[in-house]
């Protein structure tokens, strides 16, 4: 192909035909993801619409791409130009929708994330932003109104790559199909491989969910250039029970192998959306199911039964239609329900949240969508779209560098207590000279030095770390130092490392061997104060959604105690003195859903029963006071005075910075009222 063949003079990309059928799997695909978001209890495995929406995606977009080499006229100006005016639309505005009602109703660092979230969208790299967030720290995914766009980052990047890599293919005439199961298989392999060891990576990886939309590529080059041979081969199976049936040739339907094939992917979306959950390694093998069962009913063709009677209906087409509005819709508009409710809606709230994103993405189909596919103008739209999204994506930007305008007038008189929930912190210089590591292998690592010749270790995991402000300011003003050494989620105890792979378990072995030799070498240190989360470590689930805790290893409570205690031997064995301090009550709710807020309109109760904290802690902390050569600290009876566990302090400071980390105030008022004796 020459270079003036790959120019917008070129004749406009052919297109394929139109299957109302494929706009009823799109239909089913939506639903099902906002089934999952709004009642994940009845729809578990909802989320796998998305994988049916690659598989359609990739059909759709390489089927375009084959004809169009094939007959001299792609040109990747208009491919790109009708991606713009497909996608742009819709997506700035609900964007900037996001951006406005944030403006009014978001705090400032939930805002700051949201313009980080909001330019990663413009972007088209949601992915890689999520993927880098998750972590011991990381917000629930209910607080980030943006999140599902990581699938839209995941298209785009294929729709970018994917283009390219065939059209250098194709110039010296390699073998398109042949390439394209190779690059499916590698991507499929990846996949599987790297569900073993990092999960979270392998779910927003472009290289490892490549593959989905491969497989609708491969569907496509079948559908151009095999159609007569695979029809010729429907028609020999679907006469076989003819044959086996009537003693002469007669006319039968001869769509039996069509049938089959609509049925078979039916039945096996079914199933995932029933039986793949959240708790499964996903994708890995489990997403070979979806992509199937999309495969097949594409495959089907449109006049497979199932395809025409209800696939093609009305209804299941309008859906379709609007599903790209809605998916974008659905999700920011319950992320804003619950910030108004300030928990979980109740299900007439999450109904009314449906219904509200049903009719908005109707509304943006109908006047702004088509206006903008359809319409005159094409060029100039592409541009200012472009421009456009660059501006939001500017802005997004300004708003998360300048910590999500924090001065607005709109949230001004709701800022008590959000301090609470920011974090001190996890390093200084000061600690780096300390240890004498440039690059420590421990997460946290902070100093206080008043020249004293005592040093108090705080070492753990993040408990650790958020224990330590309320430490270091009191040890201070008695004239000692305090160094904070830990890990985040990785408790200083031998021989029970955590992580979601293998690799993530060898480095928190060696974060815990490298954090207990600096300890012990160090003279200045004689009494160390250990914290952890220790239930987590042994239910391996969240108190708040009763979720497994992604990164944690769960132990058997004999393995769990007995690995502390060796810890413990061996630091008692250098002359340090050994305080553990036992784990402050798990909350069930988010403690900025206990603060005031604009649009608030529900009032939270905001408090945890004695009862079921001590139950959840029972064996942890029967066990632990048994522990041998330390002393326990206890902090129930402290924060659990009467049949409530405390959330505010007599002051009305938030003690809680999330569900279970302790705020600065919270730090103080541990040091305030249990802490203090064993200082001295």
């Amino acid at each position: 192909m020459s270079q003036a063949e790959m120019t917008p003079q070129t004749p406009h990309l052919s297109h394929p035909k139109y299957r109302p059928d494929i706009d009823g799997l799109r239909a089913i695909a939506v639903l099902s993801v906002v089934a999952f978001h709004a009642f994940p209890a009845w729809m578990k495995g909802g989320f796998i619409g998305v994988d049916v929406f690659f598989v359609i995606s990739g059909f759709l977009i390489s089927i375009i791409i084959y004809e169009n080499l094939d007959k001299g006229t792609f040109s990747f100006a208009e491919f790109y130009a009708r991606r713009i005016r497909r996608i742009f639309p819709a997506l700035l505005l609900v964007l900037l929708a996001s951006f406005t009602f944030g403006w009014f109703s978001l705090l400032a660092d939930e805002y700051k994330q949201l313009g980080k979230h909001i330019a990663a969208g413009a972007g088209f790299v949601s992915n890689f932003v999520f993927w880098s967030e998750v972590g011991y720290f990381d917000n629930s995914v209910e607080t980030k109104p943006l999140l599902h766009l990581w699938s839209l980052g995941i298209e785009e990047q294929f729709y970018i790559a994917w283009p390219f890599f065939l059209w250098l293919a194709w110039r010296p005439k390699f073998n398109l199909f042949a390439l394209t199961v190779l690059v499916a298989l590698v991507s499929f392999y990846l996949n599987l491989k790297g569900i073993k060891k990092d999960a979270v990576a392998t779910f927003y990886s472009p290289q490892t969910r490549f593959w989905e939309l491969l497989a609708g590529s491969i569907l496509a080059w079948f559908a151009l250039y095999k159609k007569d041979a695979f029809a010729n081969y429907k028609l020999k199976i679907d006469g076989w029970p003819a044959k086996l049936i009537y003693r002469e040739v007669v006319d039968i339907d001869r769509k039996i192998l069509s049938n089959v094939a609509s049925f078979v992917g039916c039945l096996l979306l079914a199933y995932g959306f029933w039986q793949i959950t959240k708790d499964v390694s996903f994708p890995g093998k489990w997403a070979a199911i979806p992509v199937l069962g999309a495969m097949l009913i594409i495959l089907a063709g449109p006049k497979a039964w199932i395809n025409r009677k209800i696939l093609s209906t009305k209804i299941a087409v309008w859906f379709g239609l609007i599903s790209f509005p809605l998916y974008l819709w659905h999700w920011p508009i319950l992320f804003f329900a619950r910030i108004i409710v300030s928990e979980v809606p109740s299900r007439n709230i999450r109904m009314a949240a449906v219904v509200l994103s049903i009719v908005l993405a109707w509304l943006t189909y109908k006047f702004v969508e088509r206006p903008v596919r359809l319409g005159k103008g094409g060029k100039a739209k592409v541009s200012i779209f472009f421009v456009l999204m660059a501006l939001l994506g500017v802005l997004g930007y300004h708003t998360y560098i300048k910590d999500g305008y924090d001065t607005r007038n709109s949230i001004k008189g709701f800022v008590n207590n959000k301090n609470e929930l920011l974090r001190t912190p996890a390093s200084d210089e000061a600690c780096l000279s300390y240890v004498d590591l440039k690059t420590p292998l421990f997460s946290y690592c902070r100093f206080t030095n008043v020249n004293s010749d005592e040093t108090i270790a705080v070492i753990g995991d993040s408990h650790a770390h958020v224990a330590y402000p309320g430490i270091s300011e009191f040890l201070a003003s008695r004239g000692k130092n305090t160094v904070l050494l830990a890990n985040s989620g990785c408790p200083p105890f031998l021989e029970s490392p955590t992580g979601n792979n293998q690799n993530e378990l060898d480095a928190c072995a060696n974060q815990v061997e490298q954090l207990l030799k600096v300890v012990e070498s160090k003279k200045d240190i004689k009494k160390i104060f250990v914290f952890t989360r220790g239930p987590i470590y042994l239910t391996g689930t969240e108190p708040l959604s009763g979720d497994k805790k992604l990164g944690v290893s769960s132990f058997s409570l004999m393995q769990f105690v007995n690995s502390a205690q060796r810890s413990i031997d061996r630091l008692k064995s250098k002359d340090k003195t050994i305080f553990y301090v036992s784990e402050n009550p798990e909350l069930n709710f988010l403690p900025d859903s206990c603060l005031t807020r604009p649009f608030k309109v529900l009032a939270k109760s905001c408090a945890v029963s004695k009862e079921s904290v001590y139950a959840r802690q029972e064996e942890y902390r029967k066990s632990f006071s048994n522990l041998k050569n330390v002393t326990y600290i206890d902090s129930l009876p402290v924060f659990c005075p009467s049949d409530k566990c405390l959330i505010f302090d007599e002051k009305g400071s938030l003690l809680y910075a999330d569900d279970d980390h302790l705020s600065v105030a919270g730090s103080r008022f541990q040091v305030n009222n249990l802490l203090k004796p064993y200082f001295d």
